[in-house]
């Protein structure tokens, strides 16, 4: 039996645990653990925890051009004029972002899509950020900076939903005056941009391609 099962666990243990329990990758081991830690841990260290949590709800948004998470708006990325705002690097999530940026390589900017094209899920293109994506290449005063994009890198996943998003994207892209590009196949295919490291990743955005549309 489960400490969330027992009569003997307090409720306010027990709902600790229903909470601990529905975020992602905690099972009930974990979030046995987690509860203990924090029924030991001082007074100081869980309002620590509990005080971060709320200031991430209440101080952390998207950025109004790159949806990026942020505690400003335009985002700290957006706003520096030392970036090339002609350069937009499209990924799926925050922390596709936040993996290539950790490489020092890219000095452009970012779209993150928010997620990607997956008709089985019943994610559909109106579903993430393309419309943004687009609204930015066709109206310069809605990128980082005011200025016109000229090259858009696709950063998505390689695998077979991050593949689909790239064509779609390129076919939506293939009637504007932008070069469209991808980041090189140093990615192993199925893997995920955030699980690489430092070194594949730079290599992939040095070594991007011209995409092009059948």
């Amino acid at each position: 039996m489960s400490l969330r099962d027992s009569a003997a666990t307090p409720l306010p243990v027990r709902e600790l645990l229903d909470a601990l329990t529905s975020l992602p990758g905690i099972g009930k081991r974990s979030a046995e653990r987690i509860a203990f830690y924090l029924i030991k841990a001082s007074e100081e260290e869980a309002m620590l925890l509990s005080r971060s949590i709320a200031d991430v709800k209440h101080n952390v948004s998207c950025c109004s051009i790159c949806n990026n998470l942020a505690d400003r708006s335009p985002c700290l990325i957006c706003d520096d004029p030392s970036r090339d705002a002609s350069v937009v690097l499209v990924v799926e999530q925050p922390r596709d972002l936040i993996s290539l940026e950790a490489t020092g390589m890219f000095k452009g900017v970012y779209h993150v899509l928010t997620g990607r094209i997956e008709p089985l899920a019943g994610i559909e293109a109106g579903d993430i950020t393309v419309c943004g994506l687009l609204e930015r290449i066709d109206n310069a005063s809605l990128n980082a900076q005011g200025i016109e994009i000229n090259e858009v890198i696709l950063g998505l996943n390689p695998n077979l939903e991050g593949d689909s998003t790239a064509l779609y994207l390129a076919q939506e892209l293939a009637a504007r005056s932008v070069s469209v590009t991808r980041l090189a196949r140093g990615l192993p295919s199925g893997s995920q941009i955030e699980y690489a490291n430092s070194q594949v990743l730079a290599d992939a955005i040095q070594g991007r391609r011209g995409m092009h549309k059948d």
